[in-house]
């Protein structure tokens, strides 16, 4: 169960709520769950601005083009997806407790933002360079928070990790795919999910005399 001192993660509206004015908010949902839906490269101005309320013509007074509608997504679900993370490492506990904890959340803010999710993990290619660089710095940053929780753990000896790196990527790539298949309407929630992957992640960190108990 999640303690008082857990980050509290955000709804799907208030991952983009501090965006203003009004308008270029409704625009970053409207490509969101355009993006989601179509893929990028199929998805017009129009669809998006239709699904805000708006004319195309009313889109381009915030946002030059599709692709800056599409870094803004990215670098707004990347900044709330590492701040989880950071808080959750960062908090009180063993490294069991902190790996279980950044790994229970980490899942938990895929799955409860699934859509958003979705567009910010898998249209990455879709960016401008200069977007890319800087969304892949991102994601390099939640890479360092977790294998910082595992280097720790390794030489505490509360974890065997023979590959520092794979593991990281392996870990990261088993909580992001949750938003790829996640869906409201299935038998676990995503504090279920998040949950049973804490689990699973220690149990292939933990050293081999631990390991299925």
């Amino acid at each position: 169960m999640a303690s008082e001192a857990e980050p509290q993660v955000a709804t799907a509206d208030e991952s983009f709520e501090g965006v203003s004015p009004d308008a270029a908010r409704r625009l970053l949902l409207g490509a969101v769950e355009a993006f989601a839906e179509r893929g990028f490269h199929a998805t017009t101005t129009r669809d998006i601005a239709s699904r805000a309320g708006m004319s195309p013509a009313a889109l381009y007074i915030h946002y030059k083009t599709k692709e800056e509608l599409l870094f803004q997504i990215s670098k707004v679900g990347h900044e709330r997806s590492v701040g989880v993370l950071a808080e959750a490492a960062e908090g009180g506990g063993g490294d069991s407790e902190r790996l279980a904890r950044a790994v229970r959340l980490f899942v938990r803010w895929h799955a409860e933002h699934h859509t958003t999710a979705r567009v910010v993990q898998y249209e990455l290619a879709a960016l401008g360079e200069e977007h890319y660089e800087e969304i892949v710095g991102l994601r390099r940053r939640s890479e360092e928070i977790l294998r910082g929780v595992l280097e720790s753990g390794h030489a505490s000896g509360e974890f065997e990790v023979t590959d520092l790196r794979g593991t990281t990527l392996a870990v990261m790539s088993l909580c992001i795919d949750v938003a790829r298949w996640y869906s409201p309407s299935g038998r676990r929630s995503p504090d279920e999910i998040g949950a049973l992957y804490a689990d699973l992640v220690l149990r292939m960190v933990a050293p081999r005399a631990r390991r299925g108990g």
